[in-house]
């Protein structure tokens, strides 16, 4: 069944980019004069050239549809319109990504995606960690890839990873998903609100990264509500979201959602106690843009 929806999708692209390609004016020449039309049946018709018409049927590839998917905005992951924590964890945990760093391991989202680079955000206390040589990303996948550092902010706990698409074949770039940001949302969100947090946690005996796979086995997906949209913590000496639930070691990185799968903060810590502290989607988005001006 899920073959057949996703053959729909990429047949539907493919029209898409052919309506567009359809649509394009034919051009004429600026060095050859316009011909003008006399529509008289007795005018004779002009004598056959050798000359072929311009061929107007083009090739769709692979990174046509992948490129077709981004502009319609098929790889935005999708949320619930009835909220059911469970179900949207179903929905994002494609989003959320494992960032493996030797002996360290931290969480990440998927922020962006381009034609040319996947963007990923995650903790400035997890980047400190980050190695060159020994670093890369777990993608739930299963893809294990190198990235790079886009840039790390001065005043939150908040930086960006890249990962040049050149690493994936564009079958399996559509395999992936971003995050949905509304504002709106965001905007709306207030006190007793349920959420859940959701990172890859590190199995503190052995070291090994937790995968999980279902809602009812994992123990890196945890349901909790809004404490406070905007609580002063001393730990991180910022403006967070204050929750109730619980976030794990090696969950830093990861996504706090609301319970329909919008994208509302980053996991930055969590108390023994039942309380986690999120980076808010404003600054993330507000730190995104300085360190986009910043690499341009």
């Amino acid at each position: 069944m899920k073959n057949g929806i996703w053959s729909g999708i990429r047949l539907y692209i493919f029209c898409y980019i052919m309506l567009i390609v359809a649509a394009v004016p034919m051009q004429v020449s600026a060095s050859e004069p316009a011909v003008d039309i006399n529509i008289h049946n007795d005018v004779e018709s002009p004598p056959p050239t050798d000359e072929k018409p311009p061929h107007l049927i083009q090739t769709v590839t692979e990174q046509d549809i992948y490129e077709g998917m981004l502009k319609l905005g098929l790889l935005e992951c999708k949320v619930l319109e009835t909220p059911d924590c469970d179900m949207a964890y179903e929905n994002v945990r494609d989003c959320v990504v494992s960032v493996n760093m030797g002996k360290a391991y931290g969480s990440g989202v998927i922020w962006e995606m381009t034609p040319t680079q996947i963007v990923i955000v995650t903790n400035k206390h997890v980047l400190e960690y980050w190695s060159e040589y020994e670093s890369y990303i777990h993608f739930p996948q299963g893809y294990y890839i190198d990235a790079g550092i886009l840039g790390i902010s001065e005043e939150h706990d908040v930086g960006f990873l890249t990962v040049d698409n050149t690493k994936f074949d564009y079958s399996e770039l559509e395999n992936l998903r971003y995050v949905r940001k509304d504002k709106d949302v965001y905007n709306a969100m207030k006190s007793g609100d349920e959420i859940f947090c959701l990172g890859t946690e590190t199995d503190s005996q052995s070291n090994d990264i937790t995968v999980s796979h279902t809602a009812e086995d994992a123990s890196n997906y945890y349901k909790g509500s809004i404490g406070e949209m905007e609580r002063y913590i001393d730990e991180f000496g910022e403006y967070m979201i204050y929750g109730l639930g619980y976030a794990k070691p090696g969950m830093s990185g990861g996504g706090t959602f609301d319970a329909s799968g919008n994208f509302i903060g980053m996991i930055s810590g969590g108390t023994s106690n039942g309380e986690t502290a999120s980076i808010p989607l404003p600054v993330i988005n507000e730190e995104y843009r300085k360190i986009r001006r910043n690499v341009r």
